[in-house]
């Protein structure tokens, strides 16, 4: 027998100096150095959940939140005050489509009592008018008298406004009386229920959002499109030219970031309006008549143009990062081979780029979908998005349900592209920088 075979040291389980077994020293130490990692990320972690998770998820549960009708928010005490749960229970055991009888009448009137008595009766008469115009004048109304009102209900309340008999409105006050909805995504898409519950589409007059998803859509499709067809030979020319020339050209690209959205939108106004800068060129060059002046502004036209320009940055600075990289001798050895200058930058030079059209198109196109502040000022009632339409129904319409549902649609598109981006591109071929 050898002495390393004798040595029980050497036959026996690895240990560390102090005689820890090696395998339990090692995961301790790995598991050690994982919470360390941990807690110097954690602090970027509770920002994100902070800041981006939680809000997201308040607007996901605004957006199905239906507590504005059956019950109310009572700031001083803290807790919520129920709100017509007489006629709640009524909605409850009657199916869709009764008629309403005695008992739902005198439900209603308790319930308008109530919430006259709490002074939450404007909130009721709120929710049921986004669904049905006028109605909350009628609520309030009917609420200052409900308490003086006697049996029968139904002939008191008819009296006082007819259209308490509106099997509409009595189907809206259904719908609003459940817990939880997807009335306001049913909105969202230009849909709504009929006095039997049934979905179907509102009239024509009322149906706005569908065709600002779909102006959104296509004027940020072509507004990416346009910055990559201005921005492929901007990043071109600072990937090859030299050091001293594409710093003094990438100073260009960068000065928009230095100065404020708001004056960069407004000077787009001063350019492009009728009497602006561009039209005054026009007609002194005679291209254009004076009573002939191109209206490029409080339209689409206005929010293309002052958009490409601002986005235009964030097509640049993607394709250049991929670009400076590419070594040029893989398009000199093309054409030494016989390509043609079309042909080696069809399929030597362009195939290379592709990660950067792809990071900067995502970028333009998702900023594009957003975006608040320039359609509003420049786009008039043709240019302006969905966003500006969500920003209205929460500081004007305070439908902030409504704008929750629209917003979460337009959060589902942009996760929608991002599935369809990785599906055709892949998402680990995504270059920023």
């Amino acid at each position: 027998m050898s002495d390393a075979q004798a040595d029980p040291a050497l036959t026996g389980p690895l240990t560390t100096a102090d005689g820890r077994p090696l395998k339990a020293a090692l995961a301790r130490a790995e598991a050690r150095s994982k919470r360390r990692a941990f807690f110097l990320v954690l602090p970027l972690l509770l920002f994100v959940v902070v800041t981006f998770l939680m809000p997201i998820g308040q607007m996901l549960a605004k957006s199905v939140n239906n507590s504005g009708f059956y019950s109310w928010k009572d700031r001083d005490a803290h807790v919520n005050v129920p709100l017509m749960v007489d006629l709640r229970g009524w909605f409850d055991d009657n199916p869709v489509g009764t008629v309403p009888d005695e008992a739902a009448y005198a439900a209603l009137v308790a319930g308008l009592s109530h919430a006259r008595e709490v002074k939450a009766i404007g909130q009721i008469g709120t929710r049921i008018n986004y669904e049905v115009s006028g109605s909350r004048s009628m609520f309030t109304k009917s609420a200052r008298r409900a308490a003086k009102l006697e049996p029968p209900f139904k002939e008191a309340l008819l009296d006082l406004d007819d259209d308490w008999d509106d099997p509409k409105l009595w189907g809206s006050m259904r719908n609003a009386s459940k817990a939880f909805t997807i009335d306001f995504y049913l909105s969202a898409i230009d849909r709504t229920r009929d006095a039997d519950g049934n979905i179907v589409k509102v009239d024509e007059d009322r149906a706005v959002y569908v065709l600002l998803f779909k102006r959104t859509l296509i004027l940020s499709a072509v507004i990416t499109f346009l910055t990559f067809l201005l921005g492929f030979p901007i990043a071109h020319l600072l990937a090859t030219l030299p050091l001293r020339h594409s710093n003094l050209l990438m100073i260009f690209v960068l000065l928009p970031f230095w100065t404020s959205l708001l004056v960069r939108t407004t000077s787009w106004i001063v350019l492009l309006q009728s009497q602006g800068v561009v039209n005054d060129v026009w007609v002194s060059a005679g291209l254009i008549a004076d009573e002939s002046r191109v209206q490029m502004i409080y339209n689409q036209t206005g929010t293309i143009i002052a958009m490409t320009h601002i986005l235009l940055p964030f097509m640049v600075l993607p394709l250049y990062s991929v670009m400076r990289p590419i070594d040029p001798s893989y398009v000199r050895a093309a054409r030494s081979l016989g390509a043609t200058s079309w042909t080696a930058f069809r399929r030597i030079y362009m195939p290379q780029t592709v990660p950067g059209i792809g990071a900067g198109g995502l970028l333009v196109f998702i900023l594009a979908v957003g975006y608040y502040i320039t359609p509003a000022l420049v786009g008039g009632s043709s240019g302006q998005l969905i966003s500006n339409l969500i920003a209205f129904h929460m500081q004007k319409s305070l439908n902030w349900s409504l704008a929750a549902a629209l917003a979460s649609l337009l959060l589902f598109g942009v996760l929608l592209l991002y599935w369809l981006y990785d599906r055709l591109i892949g998402i680990d071929n995504l270059k920023l920088g």
